[in-house]
C-alpha cells in the first residue's frame, strides 16, 4: 500500500523540497509514497483569488477563510478518505515519535498549512482537524512543519531505511534519547573510542549503550526519563 500525502498550501512550489532527496526522494521514486501539493487559491471564488479576510473582533493580520479552505479540503479528501486531516499549528499537540509511527502505519495524511494569523476556528471544528505542533516556536507558515512531519513519517515506511533496526534504536524509541555513536579512526584529536565498544562483548555493549542513553536523557530531557520510568 502506497502512503499518500496531500498538502494544502498557498505555496505548492515549496514541495517536495527536501522530501525529493535522500531516503524520502528515493522512496517517492520507488512508489513507496506519493505527495500532492494543492493550491488553496484554486478554491477561491473571486477574481482576486482571495483566501483571507480581516479578523472578527479586530486585531492585526488576516485570517484564512473557512469557506475557501472547506472547498479545498473536501476536494482533496472526499467522503470515505481514511487519511487523518492534520493542521500544522504552534498551538497543536506536540508531535511525538509515537504519533509519527502511527501515521506511518496508516494510509497517508491530508495536511493543511496555515498562513497569516491563523485559520477560521469554524473550519477546524467542522472538518475535525487534528492540530499538530513541531515545537514551541513560530514559523511563517505550516509548510516547513509539514515537511518535517512527512520526513519523520516517510523514513519509517517499510523498505525506506536500509537497516530496519535503525528506526528502533534511535532517540525517543523506548522513551530515551539515543546513546552516543563512534566510528573510525580509533583516535581523534586525542579522544579514543570507548574501550567497551571494541571489546566484542555484545552484552556489555548493549548495557553500556542503555546506561549512556539514560544518562544523556537525565541530563537533557529529564521529563522523558521520568515518563519512561513510570512505564516500567
Amino acid at each position: 500500500m502506497t502512503f499518500r500525502a496531500t498538502v494544502l498550501t498557498l505555496y505548492p512550489e515549496m514541495f517536495p523540497g527536501s522530501l525529493g532527496h535522500s531516503l524520502a526522494g528515493k522512496a517517492m521514486e520507488a512508489g513507496t509514497w506519493s505527495l500532492e501539493a494543492v493550491q488553496i487559491r484554486d478554491f477561491a471564488t473571486d477574481r482576486h483569488r482571495t483566501v483571507d479576510d480581516t479578523p472578527a473582533g479586530g486585531g492585526a493580520g488576516m485570517v484564512m477563510r473557512a469557506d475557501v479552505l472547506a472547498r479545498a479540503l473536501d476536494a482533496a479528501s472526499p467522503p470515505g478518505d481514511a487519511r487523518p486531516r492534520l493542521l500544522m499549528s504552534p498551538r497543536g499537540k506536540p508531535l511525538t515519535q509515537a504519533r509519527v509511527r502511527a501515521l506511518a502505519a496508516g494510509p497517508g495524511a491530508v495536511i493543511l498549512c496555515g498562513r497569516f494569523e491563523g485559520i477560521d476556528q469554524r473550519l477546524i471544528d467542522a472538518r475535525e482537524l487534528e492540530e499538530v505542533s513541531i515545537g514551541d516556536f513560530i514559523l511563517s507558515g505550516g509548510e516547513p512543519a509539514a515537511i518535517v512531519l512527512l520526513d519523520a513519517v516517510v523514513r519509517l515506511l517499510p523498505g525506506v531505511m536500509g537497516n530496519e533496526a535503525s528506526g528502533s534504536e534511535e532517540s525517543f524509541e523506548g522513551g530515551l534519547l539515543e546513546h552516543p555513536h563512534y566510528t573510525r579512526p580509533a583516535e581523534f584529536e586525542g579522544r579514543a573510542i570507548p574501550e567497551v565498544l571494541t571489546s566484542g562483548n555484545h552484552a556489555k555493549i548493549a548495557r553500556w549503550r542503555h546506561e549512556q542513553a539514560e544518562a544523556l536523557t537525565a541530563q537533557r530531557r529529564p521529563d522523558l526519563l521520568a515518563a519512561a520510568q513510570r512505564q516500567k
